[in-house]
């Protein structure tokens, strides 16, 4: 109950608290480095349940590799998520140029608690910038070496896409959600997809300068975010990390970013009361 309230808090951050009190500093912008040439990038997700979403966003580097960077695709997962672990598994063999696989299985525990893997890679990542994603992403061509071009000699603690490309909401017996229940390469047809601006740097779209991240981590010092949690928890630490390090982000050009939407949260119990709620209230959002 008391991790709950923490949390509920953290919502409302801003308007009581200051965030110094949880981050000492922030490096500025003078002690960030303005990388170019040939980036690094790091693009973490995490995966429970998801492998059929998982699928697309791993084969879209197969697909569409980048020839401007080198990306490290890293992937938080759990063994117990069996159908996850076999896409990785199959995903390892693949050679991609310029690509490096990263597959990092954690306790399921942690894995429920998505700050505790993404601030794990914050503190570690060895690239020039690194990108939060959820496992439903999908770059089509061009897209990551756009974004390689974008990120030249910027001091930018914070991006996001301006925009992305999403589908309806999908029910459980469409095609794009039933055609990966096995492992392999897949591909989207971009006709199904709408655009849809962005308006600050969301969960899925938090694009940080390294420097920030190996300083600050993601919400490092904040318990209730680094607590393991044998339930799924609800994202909310994105916005608390936004206002640990002062920006909502800064809107940039990204070009063939897309996103599968779905009713049914893989994460939650299929057919489960809970489930049906959940999938009800995303029908009425959308």
């Amino acid at each position: 109950m008391l991790e709950k309230i923490q949390i509920l808090l953290f919502r409302y951050a801003d308007k009581i608290m200051s965030p110094r009190w949880f981050l000492k500093q922030v490096p500025s912008v003078d002690d960030i480095i303005a990388y170019s040439g040939n980036l690094a990038i790091e693009i973490v997700s995490h995966c429970w349940n998801y492998s059929h979403l998982l699928v697309y966003n791993l084969s879209s580097y197969v697909n569409h590799p980048p020839t401007k960077t080198k990306v490290t695709v890293t992937v938080f997962y759990s063994k117990s998520d069996q159908k996850t672990s076999k896409i990785l598994n199959h995903f390892s063999n693949i050679k991609v140029k310029n690509v490096t696989w990263n597959w990092q299985e954690i306790p399921t525990d942690q894995l429920l608690r998505r700050a505790i893997g993404r601030n794990k890679a914050a503190l570690h990542t060895k690239a020039n910038w690194i990108w939060f994603i959820d496992c439903d992403l999908i770059f089509g061509k061009g897209c990551l070496d756009s974004l390689a071009d974008t990120l030249q000699n910027r001091k930018d603690f914070l991006l996001f896409p301006q925009a992305e490309n999403v589908t309806d909401l999908l029910k459980g017996d469409n095609k794009i959600l039933q055609i990966s229940n096995k492992p392999q390469i897949v591909n989207i047809d971009s006709k199904m997809f709408y655009p849809k601006n962005i308006t600050r740097a969301v969960g899925a779209y938090q694009i940080v300068h390294a420097d920030i991240a190996r300083s600050c981590g993601y919400c490092n010092n904040i318990a209730a975010y680094q607590t393991p949690s044998m339930h799924w928890q609800k994202t909310f630490e994105d916005r608390t990390f936004r206002w640990l390090i002062g920006t909502h982000g800064t809107a940039i050009d990204i070009p063939h970013i897309y996103r599968i939407r779905h009713i049914a949260k893989g994460r939650y119990k299929k057919n489960s009361r809970w489930s049906r709620i959940r999938a009800y209230i995303r029908l009425m959002q959308s």
